[in-house]
């Protein structure tokens, strides 16, 4: 993943509402429905939310006759720590190991 589509993400993820779902989606799949009943906002709204984190491939979809439902995608959000993760560590692939320090050059 890189920078750019890490970034991407977490502007995603910036929003509470969003958060939210995923953390009602960690556990199992839900329907559109069953978020409904949890958020004081209507079925457009959280069709908005909802493509933001199916296109960026947070969320996975798929129809079960009328019903939309939707899980977490729990490899995608573990690639995401990763990277996090990766940044805040200092390790061999860090990109700092190829950076010379106090070489400034005119």
């Amino acid at each position: 993943m890189s920078y750019k589509d890490l970034a991407a993400v977490l502007k995603i993820l910036s929003d509470s509402s969003r958060l939210e779902i995923l953390d009602l989606l960690s556990c199992e799949e839900k329907c559109a429905c069953d978020l409904l009943k949890h958020f004081q906002f209507s079925q457009p709204t959280l069709s908005y939310h909802m493509k933001f984190l199916v296109n960026f491939g947070i969320v996975k979809a798929r129809k079960e006759g009328n019903k939309q439902m939707y899980s977490l995608d729990h490899e995608k959000f573990t690639e995401i720590i990763q990277k996090l993760n990766l940044i805040e560590s200092s390790n061999q692939l860090c990109i700092c190991q190829d950076m010379k320090t106090g070489v400034c050059e005119p």
